[in-house]
């Protein structure tokens, strides 16, 4: 059992570890919106703040700000109990992991918007702004005039700008989805029947 729990929680540690090491570290080399290119550009660090959720959806308002603050500190508490329950009650491997992971990512923003108002003085407690930098426009162009709506119009795939915790949760959360059959179901214990072993005469 002791096993069961070190590995989920050393995996979550250590995301929000290199997720705070990396966020820090924008934060004190580069400049608000500049641009590191290591893929040309399709690949790059782009320095971006944002007040609310993942990939720069924001919450309005000063009160939208601390409830969505609120709402992740709750959130967050909510998933370390369920990640002790998964691993008590011994469900599938991947499934913890994958709750590790969601609950490392939430864990690394909770960090960001609770405290770094605070570190790097612009804002109360509660009040900070999320860390987002890396940026992968795979695809550009623009949609053909006949496309409903957006025709026309200039699309880039992929658009948000995000961070590592924003990667963990969402890894997590596909994963579950793709593998609900295999995960949501518990590990039972192999138990040896009287008649497991035949003798061959």
């Amino acid at each position: 059992m002791k096993a069961a729990y070190t590995k989920p929680f050393f995996t979550a540690a250590l995301i929000i570890l290199l997720d705070q090491i990396i966020k820090i570290w924008v934060k004190t080399h580069m400049q608000m919106h500049e641009e590191i290119h290591f893929m040309g550009n399709r690949g790059m660090l782009n320095y971006v703040e944002n007040n609310g959720m993942a990939f720069g959806m924001e919450l309005g308002g000063e009160l939208g700000k601390l409830a969505l603050t609120l709402f992740r500190i709750v959130a967050v508490c909510g998933i370390g109990f369920a990640l002790v329950f998964l691993v008590k009650h011994k469900y599938h491997r991947g499934l913890v992991m994958m709750v590790a992971l969601i609950l490392a990512g939430a864990l690394g923003n909770i960090i960001d918007s609770t405290f770094y108002g605070v570190i790097y003085n612009y804002a109360g407690i509660f009040h900070g702004r999320v860390v987002d930098m890396f940026y992968f426009p795979l695809l550009t162009g623009q949609f053909p005039a006949w496309v409903p709506i957006w025709g026309g119009e200039e699309y880039t795939f992929f658009r948000p700008v995000f961070n590592l915790a924003d990667a963990a949760i969402s890894v997590g959360v596909i994963m579950i989805l793709l593998n609900q059959k295999r995960y949501f179901q518990q590990e039972e214990p192999e138990v040896s029947s009287p008649n497991s072993e035949m003798v061959e005469e």
